[in-house]
């Protein structure tokens, strides 16, 4: 069975949309990620910091979905990492009310030696040199190393996050953050212009509108089904970076016609997170509920034409 390793943050967020609003829940990119990846039944490792704060229940929850949690390290007398946000009408653009680093200020993330040797790596959103940090403690070079970034580390460490672009496989960021890290509008050209900087593969979040995935000059499109309802867009592209990742670990096969699938499992994944606050939906998802959403996928996408 294919190892894991996932980097990133496990929260609390607090979240309002036009549906409602929450408390203190369950977030961060690690959980999402780990949640997503879950369904796949890989062996998986969680390296994050939580504060003294932070549920035994939360940990537990990540546990029973076989997810390893010895990297992550408990500060008993710290607070865990907390976001708030508010979303607008349109769920597209929010507001970010409150950002509290606490331990995540001071995370030196410690991958557990048993996973050391990990075919497949998912950085999650963090700083670039911890992401650096974490591919520097493999004992052998990943068969794929996969990194999520956002235009927050653009602004205050482009050098950093340059150095550990070099270093991955696939990068995943939306448009607008692909946009401002190469100053192209075309997202084909930026796409390019990103894989001169290292990666073999780049994956573009569009939210609403899908994906893209580019490999030297081979392109693949996937849309997002269409929801009658969207309840709360925190964690989607967390979401859908676990169950990419959860899938090529699954499968051990990291071509560019199998990423193709990888990237529907992330859009379907992604599709179910949005539905409910929070975790929540990830949490109590099935198989068979998966299987039925692909085939709406692969009948959204199906067509037959005659071609002369």
């Amino acid at each position: 069975m294919s190892k894991l390793v996932i980097v990133g943050t496990v929260a609390f967020d607090a979240i309002e949309t036009p549906f409602g609003k929450t408390d203190k829940i369950l977030g961060g990119a690690a959980t999402f990620i780990g949640l997503a990846a879950s369904q796949f039944d890989v062996d998986s490792a969680a390296v994050s910091i939580v504060g003294g704060d932070f549920p035994q229940e939360y940990l537990e929850l990540l546990s029973n979905r076989n997810i390893n949690i010895d990297g992550v390290e408990i500060v008993k007398e710290g607070k865990t990492f907390f976001w708030s946000g508010k979303y607008h009408n349109d769920m597209n653009t929010r507001d970010t009310l409150a950002t509290e680093l606490n331990v995540l200020a001071d995370f030196n993330p410690d991958v557990p030696k048993a996973y050391r040797n990990a075919d497949v790596v998912m950085l999650g959103n963090l700083h670039p040199m911890v992401q650096m940090s974490v591919l520097e403690q493999m004992e052998s070079k990943p068969q794929l190393a996969i990194l999520d970034t956002m235009n927050f580390w653009m602004d205050c460490a482009l050098e950093d996050l340059h150095k550990v672009i070099a270093k991955i496989d696939v990068i995943t960021i939306n448009d607008e953050e692909a946009r401002q890290l190469t100053g192209e509008y075309s997202l084909v050209v930026a796409a390019r212009k990103i894989q001169e900087l290292g990666p073999t593969y780049v994956v573009i979040k569009k939210g609403e509108h899908g994906a893209l995935l580019f490999h030297e000059n081979n392109m693949f499109y996937a849309p997002a089904l269409p929801l009658e309802e969207v309840f709360d867009p925190t964690g989607a592209g967390d979401t859908f970076a676990g169950g990419f990742a959860g899938y090529l670990a699954k499968t051990e096969d990291y071509s560019f016609e199998n990423m193709k699938n990888a990237v529907i499992y992330g859009s379907t994944l992604a599709s179910f997170c949005v539905e409910k606050f929070g975790t929540e939906r990830m949490q109590n998802l099935t198989s068979d509920e998966i299987d039925h959403r692909l085939k709406e996928f692969k009948q959204l996408t199906q067509f037959n034409i005659e071609l002369s």
